[in-house]
């Protein structure tokens, strides 16, 4: 599928009424648990291109360019719209907490299955163990206060058990950031760091937002530690992202990633209707991206093969089941930590980083810390954490279920005990 080579509708065509735009939910107890996360990713897709429809023209003194901009936002907003009213008002917070970071880890592992930059595929799998982590952190929270079954929540396509444990996710700001990819990329490096890096934004804001709202303290505390994460996630996908794009270049990228995406849902959908969905908007985006390209070469002077050379999709992106996947990377990454632009094993970490020293400042009471307390307090009640785990966990330090350890990925030596 070449999109370029799609005869576009009218833009205007595109626009919807208000009763077309308020769509009608899937049901959370029947519906496929990829549905729920393509419905998430797209959601936070349509979210990107929105914002840096916004970020263009504040830094736009063309106001012909500007109008040209905001008919696009304006039906990228319908789109957004169109997509969250997919989700039900009967899935809580924390049920669609699950979705998010059930997410967040098999479409990380999706892309670093595939991903043809070394580099690249090194900061997808450090942060996959760290939303891996989170996921049996919230998977905990779930069950112990509203007593629903995270397993059956996701189709026990995933496993729920530690990861890179989140007290030791904790880095100096530092230590996010990472070399960016440049215009010689190949094109699927260039979709995946576009991806990871909208999909994270969109969990960073989620959480930003609704952790104020959730009812118990225990709850309001966990999103506010994850969130501090995500913050870190974003900062460490984003500074992967070619900055020498020109703003015209990066609108055209946007949009063929957007075509992408709609493409590979709609080719993986099981939902006949959502399916439907995935085409429509498609067809939509192909408009949006022809018009991408007309700026470009109004403004810039520049064809689309300059910036998307060819312009056939890449392998198509297919989210399934990652367990034997995040075993691996567990097995193989989880003691490692961050120092500036790579990655070293915590035991081979200088005393004096910058990790320490931000460690000893944010973790400085480990019984104030939400993460840790959410498995603490659930082992208390019922004896042992909650997991969905189908055999024994690759790291050893991580498999006893009476204790929450806090130091594999932390502490140069790891001592006997979990704390």
């Amino acid at each position: 599928m070449n999109p370029f080579l799609e005869k576009p509708m009218k833009l205007e065509d595109a626009i919807v009424d208000w009763k077309t735009l308020a769509g009608c939910p899937y049901d959370k107890e029947t519906v496929d648990p990829y549905t729920r996360l393509r419905v998430i990713l797209m959601n936070g897709t349509e979210f990107e291109s929105v914002w840096m429809g916004h970020q263009f023209s504040r830094h736009c003194p063309n106001n012909d360019l500007r109008r040209e901009l905001a008919m696009i936002r304006r039906i990228e907003q319908q789109q957004q719209k169109r997509i969250a009213g997919l989700k039900p008002a009967d899935e809580s917070i924390l049920e669609h907490t699950i979705g998010y970071e059930m997410l967040a880890v098999d479409l990380t592992s999706a892309l670093a299955a595939t991903e043809p930059d070394c580099y690249v595929k090194q900061a997808l799998d450090f942060a996959l163990l760290e939303d891996f982590d989170h996921l049996y952190r919230y998977a905990d929270l779930l069950e112990g206060e509203r007593h629903t079954d995270p397993a059956k929540l996701v189709g026990k396509h995933i496993e729920m058990m530690p990861g890179r444990p989140t007290v030791s996710e904790y880095r100096h700001p530092f230590d996010d950031i990472r070399r960016p990819i440049n215009a010689g990329a190949d094109l699927l490096t260039k979709l995946h760091v576009g991806i990871i890096t909208a999909a994270e934004q969109q969990t960073m804001n989620y959480y930003m937002n609704i952790g104020g709202f959730y009812d118990t303290e225990a709850g309001r505390r966990l999103y506010s530690e994850i969130a501090m994460i995500e913050e870190q996630h974003v900062s460490h996908y984003g500074c992967l992202k070619d900055p020498c794009m020109t703003w015209l270049e990066g609108l055209l990228m946007h949009e063929y990633t957007e075509c992408y995406l709609y493409w590979s849902c709609f080719q993986t959908e099981c939902d006949s209707r959502i399916k439907k969905l995935w085409e429509e908007l498609f067809c939509q985006e192909v408009a949006h991206l022809h018009k991408a390209a007309e700026l470009l070469r109004k403004y810039e002077g520049k064809d689309w093969q300059q910036v998307i050379p060819g312009g056939e999709f890449p392998v198509l992106l297919d989210m399934v089941p990652s367990k034997d996947y995040v075993r691996k990377v567990l097995k193989d990454t989880v003691r490692l930590t961050s120092d500036r632009e790579d990655y070293r094993c915590i035991t081979d970490t200088p005393d004096n980083a910058d990790f320490f020293r931000y460690q000893k400042k944010v973790n400085r009471d480990l019984c104030e810390v939400q993460s840790h307390r959410i498995i603490e307090d659930y082992i208390a009640r019922h004896g042992k954490d909650y997991r969905y785990q189908e055999k024994a966990h690759p790291i050893k330090a991580l498999d006893d279920r009476t204790c929450d350890n806090t130091q594999v990925g932390r502490c140069k030596k790891e001592s006997c005990g979990c704390k």
